[in-house]
């Protein structure tokens, strides 16, 4: 059953105790190669750390054969992390609505250079931080497009939002974002939609991405170094199922560049994708005691001993009911709902699913959670402990640890209020 490197799911919670989740590195690695596979010779890779920060995971997009990932954050504690990671500063991407002066004078401190603007008053702030820190700061500019091709998975553009200049605002914001003090602007950075449904809905919408960006170099008056398209490469997420594959992806993607962009083969401009959960989705296993079983009305409920408090952040969005747990070839099954300890009805990780015979004191295991886990959930929400993070390589145990917050005084802190 087990899919993992090393010491079944099971075993380890036996060891470490539960909630649990277990990593596997080569499961990370082997993302990373299939996703580089599946475009075009020369293509730049952003991981976005929002979907799993763990050092230890970043560290394998980065290390190893093959081209290695760079780091596209959104806040100096994922900073930090790509910086133990081993990252250097130029090969960071900073991105966010919302970059206060204070983390963007630590990020060009550490020796961040590339930006993704916003709107015109993020572009001021960020060349205001950088005239301050005697640098300029490359800037791709963040475009929402009034547009998009594909129907499917989460809309980014083409609508109301605080990500990205409106499309139809920059012939009138060119001279203006030009000539911004402190900045240089070196490209764009267009993010249309998240998990594609299929490599068709990708592609679509990577070429009307291309289209819009000629565009919108011809409009700002620049030549572009660095054309970021985005992405939307898709992975399960908490139910049982295999990473999408793109045979027809690099073909499709090279012939839009050539119509639009006919010297990006000379890196003019260099093309890159930013991806999350694609590349470290697979690689985790999230592992669950069973605190109590229930009949209410004639509804089962499975009581788990972790719920959105650490498997939370796509719940919290909607996105996560139904999760699958893994079931024992030919074992028998029954329909339950998976309820977490919290005390809210909206602690829920799947609502009549598919689950073995359970009885208190039993482990499931949850596939595909290498994504959104710990990091995007409730972790303070009623004290409870965070889960245990365990990292597997060929070798076995990797790492053992446990998220904590700690609460300390700001009395000693110097301020400037």
């Amino acid at each position: 059953m087990n899919a993992l490197t090393g010491p079944d799911p099971e075993d380890l919670a036996k060891r470490y105790g539960t909630p649990l989740y277990v990593y596997d590195l080569e499961k990370v690695r082997a993302a990373r190669h299939d996703l580089f596979q599946s475009l075009p010779e020369g293509f730049e890779v952003y991981y976005a750390f929002k979907a799993n920060p763990h050092v230890d995971l970043v560290r394998a997009l980065r290390e190893g054969d093959g081209p290695s990932c760079r780091a596209e954050i959104s806040s100096t504690g994922e900073l930090a992390a790509a910086l133990e990671a081993g990252y250097a500063g130029r090969d960071v991407l900073y991105t966010g609505p919302g970059k206060t002066h204070e983390e963007l004078r630590t990020a060009l401190a550490s020796g961040v250079r590339l930006f993704s603007a916003e709107s015109l008053g993020d572009l001021r702030h960020i060349g205001e931080a950088a005239r301050e820190t005697g640098v300029t700061a490359d800037c791709l500019l963040r475009i929402n497009s009034a547009t998009g091709s594909a129907g499917t998975g989460i809309r980014m553009t083409g609508k109301p939002t605080q990500f990205g200049i409106d499309s139809e605002t920059v012939p009138e914001l060119a001279e203006q974002l030009r000539d911004v003090p402190g900045t240089d602007i070196v490209g764009l950075h267009l993010f249309s939609q998240s998990n594609a449904a299929d490599e068709e809905a990708l592609l679509g919408e990577f070429r009307h991405t291309i289209t819009a960006a000629a565009q919108i170099q011809e409009q700002l008056g620049v030549p572009l170094r660095l054309l970021d398209i985005g992405g939307g490469f898709s992975v399960p997420y908490a139910t049982a199922g295999e990473r999408a594959r793109y045979p027809g992806l690099a073909a499709g993607l090279a012939e839009s560049l050539d119509e639009a962009f006919p010297a990006w083969r000379a890196d003019s401009p260099k093309v890159a994708v930013e991806s999350g959960r694609y590349l470290v989705g697979d690689s985790g296993t999230l592992v669950a005691g069973v605190s109590n079983v229930k009949v209410s009305r004639g509804q089962k409920f499975v009581i788990l001993d972790t719920g959105i408090n650490s498997f939370g952040g796509m719940s919290g969005l909607g996105r996560l009911l139904p999760v699958t747990v893994q079931v024992a070839v030919g074992a028998e099954t029954e329909r339950a709902t998976l309820a977490g300890p919290l005390c809210t009805p909206g602690d829920l990780l799947g609502r009549q699913v598919e689950v073995p015979l359970l009885t208190e004191g039993d482990v499931v295991t949850v596939p595909n959670a290498g994504a959104y886990g710990p990091t995007a959930s409730l972790l303070m929400f009623l004290g409870r402990p965070a889960p245990t993070e365990v990292v597997l390589d060929r070798d076995g145990v990797v790492s053992v640890t446990r998220i904590e917050h700690v609460r300390r005084s700001r009395a000693e802190e110097p301020t400037d209020v």
